[in-house]
């Protein structure tokens, strides 16, 4: 990371740790310290490829460590104790957010665009003092973060992710950027932000993102695969519409039996006829009479 500090500025003891950390950072960022912008007083402001953020950096007059508990409008506290921070006149964040307002309103004013402009409040507590949680919210875009040399993962976290956008934070852009905030002396080459890591060219967002294609599975020896399944339904299916068939076709031929009776066939004995008999006259004594 490349770390700029104001000729002359005098840095407490909070600030002189805080420019360390970011001197230990192998992050893609350009860090100034210590500047004047507009009427306000800023202790830090960070480009990275993603965007700026700008911090306001708080120590402690005394060792505390504990529960951190955060509030916009009493006290913050470390535990059951107020925090007792440096500079305690008015609140942290209040300062930060005028400090982002006087960043943004300044870009602006010089026909840049600051994107959206995040800001943090980073509490360096004595060496070998915990104060938790390391990270917490305020509000959407507005962070407080602890950290010092012997904890320092949480800060160079923000630091890393506090944006999530497209690099389109240029090496000339950040230039750009360091004139329209009165920087231009201080700000570091174009070959020396490239070499830190800030591209030469902005990247575009996507406008649709493709999906990774799925991984092919090989069928396992025994396991029934999608196809296997869909033919076994199809023959389940066929089964069915021949049964189905089949039915309609008895059903039919039973309708139509019902509906049209046969006669019943009579069976009729012919009766015989005698033959005729014919009359013969017979004599007395006449044989065969």
């Amino acid at each position: 990371m490349l770390v700029r500090v104001k000729p002359g500025a005098q840095l407490s003891g909070a600030e002189q740790e805080f420019v360390e950390c970011l001197r230990s950072y192998p992050s893609a960022a350009l860090a100034m310290i210590d500047l004047q912008v507009g009427d306000r007083q800023i202790d830090a402001v960070i480009w990275t490829p993603r965007g700026l953020t700008v911090l306001e950096v708080k120590g402690f007059r005394r060792r505390q460590s504990g529960i951190l508990s955060i509030a916009a409008d009493s006290p913050w506290k470390i535990s059951d104790a107020d925090a007792d921070l440096d500079e305690p006149s008015g609140s942290p964040s209040d300062r930060l957010e005028h400090g982002i307002s006087a960043v943004k309103t300044t870009l602006e004013r010089a026909l840049l665009d600051p994107g959206h402009v995040c800001g943090a409040v980073v509490l360096v507590p004595f060496r070998g003092a915990v104060v938790r949680p390391s990270r917490t919210n305020l509000r959407p875009g507005l962070d407080v973060v602890v950290g010092n040399v012997a904890d320092a993962t949480e800060l160079r976290i923000y630091l890393e992710g506090f944006s999530a956008g497209p690099r389109k934070w240029t090496a000339d852009r950040v230039i750009g950027d360091c004139t329209a905030l009165g920087l231009a002396e201080l700000a570091p080459s174009r070959a020396d932000l490239v070499a830190a890591g800030f591209e030469q060219v902005a990247q575009e967002s996507p406008s649709v993102i493709p999906r990774p294609p799925k991984p092919r599975v090989d069928p396992m020896p025994g396991v029934p695969t999608k196809r296997h399944s869909y033919a076994g339904w199809a023959v389940v299916g066929l089964a069915i519409v021949g049964m189905l068939a089949v039915i309609g076709v008895i059903a039919n031929s039973l309708a139509h039996d019902s509906s049209h009776p046969k006669p019943q066939e009579t069976s009729v004995t012919p009766t015989t006829t005698p033959p005729p008999t014919s009359y013969h006259a017979c004599w007395p004594f006449q044989q065969d009479c």
